[in-house]
């Protein structure tokens, strides 16, 4: 039997506490002449740790619980947000991923969200999705309206607007778009609650078998924010690389579980060693030449269900964590 949820659908009390709730959350909410809603969590408002708590749920497309504690996993960075989905896939790769390039002349961001699942484009004079991930999940989503999160220092112009509400066959102000700067607090939980989606994508580059995804959780520590962009990024980039920590429960084999565990660690690629930003600007800030099996948890737990056994690998990092995070 096949559970397919409208990612979408599950949101829209979410999206509408943030506006509900702007001002206890500090966050500016603005109506633009077309409809479409603008969120900002970080460009002039301060927003803060537990908007960006709310708006990660939201990327989730409302299959996942994020929250945030205190835990002593690390040495020096007790702060920690945790995620959960009992729909590891459809949560992390079906919405959350940031997988949506959106362009126009100078202005260049990914949109992650529920939104995804919804857009389409013609090709061939056939509709298909916009993201071609969408035909191996054999996932689209149907709803009324929609989000998207853009992690940006700026809100994106009316053209790019026009083109997510048109690829997602909605009018404008059925859509709302919720920007955090990396550099913010919102920004900084927002990308860090993607601990166990980087350990999904990963796996689907392994080749893994999606299906046989079943549930799964992570936590990673939350960054100190950095007004420099670089530097942000990397900072977010390496709480999941140093110290992101996740149990995956899979189906299948034994063998397949174990090696699943013993290829999903970050310390596996040959890029691993240094902070994100020093690899960044070793690749001349170009993201795609960074190996991209970097992009993963730490340490990774893989419990195969079918027999019960668990199988480790990877560990954390304190010193290069402490050395990212400006100790």
């Amino acid at each position: 039997m096949e559970y397919q949820a409208s990612v979408n659908q599950l949101t829209q009390p979410l999206v509408k506490y943030l506006i509900d709730n702007k001002d206890k959350l500090r966050l500016n909410v603005d109506v633009l002449e077309n409809g479409c809603t603008i969120i900002d969590a970080g460009i002039k408002a301060p927003g803060g740790l537990e908007a960006g708590r709310i708006i990660a749920e939201i990327c989730l497309g409302g299959m996942g619980t994020v929250t945030i504690s205190h835990s002593a996993y690390t040495n020096n960075w007790p702060l920690s947000v945790n995620v959960h989905t009992g729909n590891p896939v459809l949560g992390c790769l079906g919405s959350q991923y940031a997988g949506w390039s959106l362009s126009h002349e100078k202005y260049y961001a990914l949109g992650s969200g529920p939104a995804r699942a919804l857009a389409t484009k013609v090709r061939d004079g056939k509709e298909e999705p916009v993201e071609e991930l969408y035909k191996e999940l054999v996932y689209s989503d149907s709803a009324d309206s929609a989000a998207l999160v853009i992690e940006n220092d700026a809100v994106p112009p009316i053209e790019i607007i026009e083109k997510v509400a048109a690829a997602c066959k909605l009018d404008p102000s059925k859509l709302t778009i919720i920007v955090t700067p990396t550099s913010s607090l919102a920004g900084g939980v927002q990308v860090v609650a993607r601990v166990l989606e980087v350990a999904l994508h990963k796996a689907h580059a392994l080749h893994f078998p999606l299906e046989n995804i079943i549930d799964g959780s992570g936590s990673a520590p939350i960054c100190p924010p950095h007004p420099n962009f670089v530097k942000a990024m990397g900072r977010t980039n390496d709480a999941i690389l140093f110290a992101g920590q996740v149990h995956l429960f899979v189906k299948g084999s034994d063998e397949d579980a174990e090696k699943l565990a013993k290829d999903l660690p970050s310390s596996t690629s040959k890029d691993y060693g240094r902070p994100f930003a020093e690899i960044f600007k070793q690749y001349n800030y170009d993201f795609f030449k960074i190996d991209a099996m970097l992009f993963s948890p730490a340490s990774v737990i893989v419990t195969a269900v079918d027999s019960g056994k668990s199988f480790r690998a990877g560990q954390l990092d304190n010193a290069l964590l402490d050395q990212s995070f400006g100790l």
